[in-house]
């Protein structure tokens, strides 16, 4: 039964054209065939991933060409933001291009260089800070440039200005301390925000920074250390001069940058060939020219220089009445019995020898005098009129006598 079931079952049909059997030689072939075809897809891709990015870069480049960035071209408008920039001695005019564009002030340096091209204020432009904006016409950055009103962080310090301010006894008026000139220096405004270095902040750190992070020399390190945390022990540190400061610095980098400027000034002077030749210290010099920087006049700076060195060498008390003064911050041609007697650190009526530090920064004219003094015997100087003439005398009677002059023409007061 089960027989006679499976001999009644159909056969299947083939359906389609009969499969052709494939010869060796025929699938090597058909496998080449296939390879060439996926290297020419990927071959073909690539080149299309090269022709976009060239378009990229080239439609980037006529973009940058037309409307300016830091690629190319320059900038319209009156830009973004304010913001300071340096000119270092010595640049040229691609240099301060270069500074420019990195600022992000023009779009390229040679734009700048193109429109200063010609332009005597920037040819003759002066090292310092200078505010401009972000994002500016080449032509507008040669203009803020060349403006004085845009000059930032310029310092001036004259001849004898001490570290505080000090105020006239006879006028009342006062005179600003080296602290304040450099806090009014450093004031500028941006986008509308005026900032400053605060004078007290200048002071809070003269007296508490390590001298070696404020640029102190090894001949002043001694000095500074041995009065303490008193802002005064950086007093003559600072040369008097032209100088610039960045607005945006710390204080601490201010005072450091002034003094490590100040000290290579000095020592271009001669200073510690001049110490060794005197046998006294560099900073010892330094205190001498400050003292004779209050104490004369000019054309008597080498004769003030040699009485000092004078009573030094025979021991006896400087009695000088801008010592007494200094601490006191007070401007004054006499001094009265009481002020006399306080004993400061300063007060060369009590103190014997120099003072513990300068009583302020002396100019060339004073440290070229306290360097090479007139020789001279004299002891004792005093000034009789209002003109400024100084008596010298090795005598004391004679020194007297000189007084009686200058207390007849009103320079000194007969109650002192």
């Amino acid at each position: 039964m089960a027989d006679d079931w499976r001999s009644e079952r159909a056969e299947p049909l083939a359906v389609g054209p009969p499969r052709r059997r494939l010869t060796r030689r025929d699938r090597i072939k058909e496998a080449r065939v296939q390879r060439r075809r996926r290297v020419a897809a990927v071959t073909a891709l690539v080149v299309l991933v090269v022709v976009v990015v060239g378009a990229v870069l080239l439609g980037s480049t006529m973009w940058n060409s037309l409307f300016g960035d830091s690629g190319g071209g320059d900038y319209a408008g009156d830009g973004i933001n304010d913001v300071v920039i340096q000119v270092h001695p010595g640049d040229s005019t691609t240099a301060i291009g270069n500074t420019l564009q990195d600022q992000n002030v023009v779009a390229t340096s040679q734009a700048f260089v193109d429109a200063a091209s010609g332009n005597a204020a920037i040819s003759a432009i002066q090292p310092g800070f200078y505010k401009v904006r972000t994002e500016i016409p080449a032509a507008n950055a040669v203009n803020r440039l060349a403006d004085p009103a845009n000059r930032v962080g310029r310092l001036v310090i004259p001849e004898g200005r001490q570290l505080d301010d000090t105020r006239d006894v006879a006028t009342d008026a006062v005179t600003d301390g080296i602290f304040t000139l450099i806090s009014d220096a450093s004031c500028v405004d941006l986008d509308g925000d005026r900032t400053c270095v605060a004078a007290q902040g200048l002071s809070d750190i003269a007296a508490a920074a390590d001298p070696a992070t404020l640029s102190v020399p090894a001949w002043a390190t001694d000095a500074v250390v041995a009065l303490g945390a008193d802002h005064r022990r950086l007093e003559g540190l600072i040369a008097p001069g032209t100088w610039n400061i960045d607005p945006s610095a710390e204080p601490q980098e201010i005072l450091a940058t002034l003094i490590s400027a100040s000290t290579a000034q000095y020592e271009e002077s001669g200073l510690l060939e001049t110490a060794t030749a005197l046998n006294i210290s560099p900073y010892e010099v330094l205190t001498v020219a400050s003292l004779v920087q209050r104490e004369a006049l000019p054309q008597d700076f080498s004769k003030v220089a040699r009485v000092i060195y004078n009573r030094l060498a025979e021991q006896r008390t400087l009695e000088f009445d801008s010592t007494v003064n200094y601490p006191l911050d007070l401007v004054e041609v006499a001094t009265t019995d009481g002020d006399r007697g306080q004993a400061t650190p300063w007060n060369t009526y009590v103190r014997p020898g120099l003072p513990a530090t300068p009583i302020c920064s002396p100019g060339q004219p004073a440290l070229a005098a306290a360097e090479q003094p007139e020789p001279g015997d004299w002891l004792y100087f005093v000034t009789v009129d209002l003109q400024g003439t100084t008596l010298f005398t090795r005598e004391y009677e004679q020194h007297l006598a000189n007084i009686e002059v200058a207390i007849r023409n009103g320079v000194l007061d007969s109650a002192r």
